[in-house]
């Protein structure tokens, strides 16, 4: 498989800059608007259900299940950018991924952050 299909693709063009880091260099933050997040809730496919439990049998990535675990965290980007796009914001900062089980049956993902507007310093 392709090494995009792992790594949440080729780089997206965006308005809203989205950083890890609490800070951005060569940018001084404006105004904070506040917390934003993308969330998104995936069913398990029984497909990949059946290969990952061979895998564990046997050892080895659980490719179906990485390359999907990676669509949807791209899924909650997108939310996260519009939510922070939608607000005003042009950048998120320190932008994180929660991923978590729900009831059993899927996989939560929630991308989140601090939309603000950041600007060159004059």
């Amino acid at each position: 498989m392709p090494i995009d299909d792992y790594t949440g693709g080729p780089a997206q063009s965006s308005d809203v800059l989205v950083v890890t880091t609490n800070e951005l260099p060569g940018y001084e933050v404006k105004e904070v608007i506040g917390e934003v997040f993308g969330l998104t809730v995936r069913s398990r496919n029984l497909g990949s259900q059946l290969g990952a439990g061979l895998k564990s049998v046997i050892g080895g990535e659980l490719k179906g299940l990485t390359k999907t675990l990676v669509q949807t965290r791209n899924e909650a980007m997108e939310r996260l950018i519009e939510a922070a796009g939608a607000r005003g914001a042009n950048a998120v900062l320190a932008m994180r991924f929660d991923v978590t089980t729900a009831q059993d049956v899927g996989t939560e993902v929630c991308a989140y952050g601090t939309a603000v507007v950041v600007a060159p310093p004059a």
